[in-house]
């Protein structure tokens, strides 16, 4: 499996918003300075962000995006999932996967199924307030 730069881009803005909500909207043109990700781009994805109801938007010359709910409320997993589709590395193991002839049978099947629940257990057991925590103590490693 392999995460896209669109899914990597949503969990980084997602973060910028969480890490830099001070109570006011923020200008997607900011996020794309602080992060160095074309406007553009994030335009896509912040699309389907907002779509998902995962962030409001403010219109206006003060108008930008936030969060809609608290940082701990969203898991990677839900981000991925909005911007990737399915994480399963194979068909056969995915919750809408059509699986194979074999079914049951085939063992790589148990390999393929025991991949797939180590993302699902990463993924949605780590929160944005987690990668804040993290941000937070990593930035406290380099302070001179």
């Amino acid at each position: 499996m392999r995460i896209s730069t669109k899914g990597r881009y949503a969990i980084k803005l997602m973060l910028d918003l969480a890490t830099n909500d001070n109570g006011e909207p923020i200008r997607l043109k900011d996020v794309a300075r602080r992060q160095e990700i074309s406007e553009k781009y994030l335009e896509q994805i912040i699309s389907v962000l907002n779509k998902a109801g995962y962030v409001k938007s403010v219109r206006g010359p003060q108008g930008g995006y936030s969060l809609q709910r608290r940082p701990e409320e969203y898991t990677v997993g839900m981000i991925l999932r909005l911007t990737e589709g399915c994480l399963s590395p194979v068909d056969c193991v995915a919750p809408d996967g059509a699986g194979c002839e074999k079914g049951d049978a085939c063992v790589t099947r148990i390999l393929w199924k025991k991949i797939d629940d180590a993302i699902n257990e990463v993924v949605d057991n780590i929160t944005l307030g987690d990668l804040l925590d993290w941000q937070a103590a990593s930035a406290d490693d380099y302070v001179i």
